[in-house]
């Protein structure tokens, strides 16, 4: 029972978890409003607005930050990580959600010729974000580890 006690009493974890779980309910809420569609992967899935990881990396390095301190090598872990998590969800991982755009399309084509490619085999396009998107979700998580930080 120590582990599930200290686990749950994590401030650190509990702040990236509910991070994490806060952007994902916000990103399928957001894709129901413009879409008027339930996407239950949306709840699980990359991409989208607001950036989940932008929002887990950013409470989790704002709550090590409250809880450590600035010149402490955990905040320091923690910060790189986010950046570059945030950077890839930008770059590499948007440029494979526009990747796999252009090869859904050509997917289409050949389908429509009558190869043995068919509509069913199409890529994951929603993987990366877009800055505005990874903003959002880094401010929801700055914002999530200071009100939690505060309570616990």
């Amino acid at each position: 029972m120590d582990f599930f006690n200290e686990l749950l009493q994590n401030k650190i974890l509990i702040c990236a978890a509910i991070g994490w779980c806060v952007a994902q309910v916000l990103k399928t809420l957001i894709h129901l409003f413009f879409t008027k569609k339930f996407v239950a992967e949306r709840l699980v899935g990359s991409g989208g607005m607001p950036s989940s990881h932008s929002a887990t990396v950013c409470a989790l390095a704002t709550a090590t930050f409250m809880t450590y301190g600035i010149g402490s090598f955990e905040f320091a872990i923690s910060f790189i990580f986010a950046i570059i998590v945030m950077h890839d969800a930008m770059g590499v991982r948007r440029e494979t959600g526009k990747q796999a755009r252009v090869l859904n399309e050509l997917i289409e084509v050949f389908a429509a010729m009558d190869s043995d490619m068919s509509p069913q085999d199409k890529l994951k396009e929603f993987v990366g974000h877009t800055p505005l998107q990874v903003i959002i979700g880094g401010l929801l998580g700055i914002t999530i580890a200071i009100i939690i930080c505060n309570v616990l």
